[in-house]
């Protein structure tokens, strides 16, 4: 029997462990910037504490506060369960790039990165509920919960939503997708699968329309009950996940390192900035989604949406080869 998905030499340079830290850093500035420029945009708008004070330079202030503040705890909690499910946001985006091509050099080239991004992003659901129910606080639970609702309906269409560029690139090599879009970015006749896929990095990172789960009106929701620097670690997290989808939808959509001009790596930066402030942007301008209305759409409109774009792909590649 013919294999299914045969695996595709990757084009990519396994580099040393070492530079993982470097990863690590790119990371942590991308992150950081994108903190810079949600402040800005807040200031913009006038909203969130400080009002139009502090802008770009907001977050630094926030995290000296924070970094000041006492850290508290709640009777009764499951400490170390809580403190896994507040920092691990921050340890799964960094497993999360990993796997992302840096123009021709990456940290694992991994025959299935593809499944191990989505095995990654599943992490997701436990770390935030873990973060609700660790606290042992009603309304930290309830943001927890929100948090599974939206998962319901998010996880399916994202999961399939990454097989498209798999279909079409005949591997779950990262390196081999981004090169298979020579010519053509999948994000181009992959719509759909595209805009799942962002919709489901803002799902992910807890941000913009699926914000409910730490919502004002359930007193901040799963983080209500975290303080000083487990609270700092926590958003930082959210940040970072936002900067780790954006910089994996390059390779899988637009083309990894390829342009004109720049170095691949340069490329790769670049379109991973512009999203990510796509995302950012997005954050005001989305209503917030109700985790049972949204279920609805995950299922009733997303999901077949996502699947009629596998099969056109899918009908596609059979037709190329």
């Amino acid at each position: 029997m013919a294999d299914p998905m045969p695996m595709t030499d990757s084009p990519i340079t396994t580099v040393a462990p070492g530079w993982a830290i470097a990863a690590l850093g790119i990371l942590g500035a991308l992150a950081v910037t994108a903190a810079m420029l949600d402040g800005a945009l807040a200031a913009r708008a006038g909203g969130g504490p400080g009002g139009k004070m502090g802008g770009p330079v907001r977050p630094f202030g926030e995290a000296a506060r924070l970094m000041r503040q006492r850290r508290r705890t709640t009777v009764e909690a499951d400490r170390l369960l809580w403190r896994i499910g507040g920092a691990g946001l921050l340890v799964v985006a960094a497993l999360m790039v990993t796997v992302v091509p840096l123009g021709e050099w990456t940290i694992f080239d991994l025959d299935v990165g593809v499944m191990w991004f989505n095995a990654m992003d599943v992490m997701v659901w436990a770390l935030v509920w873990l973060t609700g129910w660790g606290a042992n606080s009603a309304h930290s639970l309830v943001g927890g919960y929100r948090f599974l609702a939206h998962g319901l309906g998010y996880e399916l269409p994202l999961m399939f939503a990454l097989v498209a560029p798999a279909i079409a690139a005949e591997s779950l090599n990262v390196g081999a997708v981004a090169a298979a879009q020579e010519g053509l970015w999948f994000a181009v006749w992959m719509p759909v699968a595209f805009l799942v896929y962002l919709l489901g990095v803002a799902a992910f990172s807890v941000w913009g329309p699926f914000a409910p789960a730490i919502g004002t009106d359930v007193s901040g929701g799963a983080r209500v009950e975290l303080s000083g620097v487990d609270r700092l670690v926590f958003e930082a997290g959210r940040y970072a996940l936002l900067a780790a989808g954006a910089a994996f939808a390059v390779p899988m959509f637009l083309g990894g390192g390829a342009g004109p001009l720049l170095p691949g790596w340069a490329w790769v930066l670049v379109k991973t900035v512009a999203l990510l402030a796509v995302l950012v942007w997005l954050r005001r301008r989305l209503p917030a989604f109700r985790p049972d209305k949204f279920m609805e759409v995950g299922w009733m409109l997303l999901l077949p949406a996502v699947l009629l774009q596998d099969l056109v792909v899918a009908v596609i590649a059979v037709w190329r080869s």
